[in-house]
């Protein structure tokens, strides 16, 4: 690029060239230059925070007494345009940058002080006017536990919502579906794929609680805590004040720290949170696992289940077909759990008064909520939703299933139920056949007692009358 591509910028350390279109200055220009290491950029819901944070300080600083109405104003014209993602271009840092996150903070710093600049016709000062009463060490935390508060209750727990009311529906209508039970992946004791899909449910019930019991510590904000804690440079009244603005925006019930000491020094909440993801996304494995078997063949597997045909399964092979969607998410399932092992490395970075690992924290964090977020949808949309059950295939594996006869050991003794299930095996008979021919069972009781839709309700078979 020629020089008059650039402008030249200062900071604290001197002269530096700056992209003349560019609306960040040198501070942002020098991080660019030293941490060329991903490519990777702050996800959307991070930048947004940050735009809603620093609209929400502009607020307060005027009410407080310490911005010119005129200034304020404009500082929150332009965090307004950030927090909407009209300025996303100008967010070009890498996620691997100091470990405050101080080289994005002043990003945006410097972004929306140009654009208020522009907007109020005076100058407005990054760190002076948009950085007022505030740090980079109270900033990036509280953007942390904002955007990732707004994206659960906006994408994951209603992509959770969803998928426990479609396995809910589907299980209706496979309610008479009498199926084998399956432990160690061996064939087990009768069960309804109904009863099957409702343990599904509760997997996704169980996660909903287990985020919205871990949800009130995500809405205590480090805000106003400035560098260490101390909240020094800012008002009292500061960090509460930012705080009721956020959950004014967001509708959610954010707070200000009671110990901002906590909140600067560790990343506790995120990584409580991030665990509870990485939980999520080992249900979603389970369950998509179980997709992938009772699909399986359809000639040579359980071919229980259909599932919707999505795309050629083969370069080499044709008319194949595969579970792509459980596979899909089985990946994703994967690097959620990845992802968490980093924000637990992340977190236990604290030393003293700050975690300096926050950036990848904020980045992985995010990502699984989203990409959880996703492929709880698509796992519903594309796999669960409009399965076909192969009904004849299930109902012959039940019919010659041997473990039936487990109905019969409060009438007849272990021992003998497991001689007929050993003969039952090997003659590839009925059970109820086998049993009539080693019992005094009258044929009528074996038909109710070894009913599969009998067994599935559980309980004791009452002794037969065989007087």
């Amino acid at each position: 690029m020629s020089e008059a591509s650039f402008r030249v910028e200062r900071d604290s350390l001197g002269e530096v060239r700056v992209p003349k279109e560019a609306l960040y200055g040198a501070q942002t220009q020098r991080a660019v230059e030293i941490f060329p290491l991903s490519g990777w950029r702050f996800p959307r819901s991070f930048i947004r925070a940050l735009g809603m944070i620093k609209e929400g300080a502009a607020i307060v600083n005027q009410d407080l007494g310490f911005l010119d109405s005129g200034m304020a104003a404009a500082i929150r014209q332009a965090a307004q345009e950030v927090a909407e993602g009209k300025h996303d271009d100008q967010f070009p840092l890498d996620i691997f940058q100091t470990g405050s996150g101080t080289s994005t903070h002043m990003n945006a710093n410097e972004v929306i002080a140009t654009l208020a600049t522009r907007h109020w016709g005076r100058p407005v000062h990054p760190n002076d006017h948009v950085n007022m009463s505030q740090s980079s060490n109270d900033v990036i935390p509280t953007a942390i536990h904002v955007s990732a508060a707004s994206e659960l209750m906006e994408q994951l727990l209603p992509a959770l919502q969803h998928l426990k009311q479609t396995i809910h529906d589907k299980a209706a209508t496979v309610e008479h579906v009498v199926k084998n039970g399956r432990t160690h992946l061996m064939d087990a004791l009768p069960i309804r794929m109904s009863q099957e899909l409702r343990g599904w449910n509760g997997q996704i019930a169980q996660a909903q609680d287990r985020i919205q019991a871990s949800f009130p510590r995500l809405l205590s904000l480090a805000i106003g805590g400035t560098a260490v804690g101390t909240g020094i440079n800012a008002h009292p009244e500061f960090g509460r004040r930012v705080a009721e603005y956020l959950s004014s925006k967001t509708a959610l019930g954010f707070v200000a720290s009671s110990n901002p000491f906590e909140q600067i020094s560790s990343q506790d909440a995120a990584v409580e949170i991030s665990a509870q993801l990485k939980g999520i996304a080992v249900s979603l494995t389970k369950i998509a696992n179980d997709l992938r078997w009772m699909n399986s063949g359809p000639h040579s597997g359980l071919a229980e289940i259909v599932l919707p045909i999505l795309a050629p399964g083969s370069s080499i092979m044709p008319g194949k077909v595969n579970p792509v969607i459980p596979e899909a998410v089985l990946m994703a399932c994967a690097q959620i759990i990845g992802q968490d092992l980093i924000v637990t490395l992340a977190g236990g970075a604290g030393n003293f008064q700050l975690n300096t690992m926050l950036p990848i924290v904020a980045y992985n964090l995010l990502c699984s909520i989203r990409l959880l977020a996703n492929s709880t949808r698509l796992l519903a949309d594309r796999a669960i939703r409009d399965f076909v059950v192969n009904e004849a295939r299930i109902a012959e594996g039940v019919c010659r299933n041997p473990v039936l006869v487990t109905a019969l050991n409060p009438m007849i003794g272990y021992e003998k139920a497991a001689a007929i299930a050993k003969r039952a095996a090997a003659e590839g008979r009925p059970v109820k056949d086998v049993a009539a021919e080693m019992t005094s069972l009258k044929r009528e009781d074996l038909e109710r007692l070894l009913d599969p839709k009998t067994l599935t309700q559980g309980g004791i078979s009452p002794s037969p009358n065989t007087s």
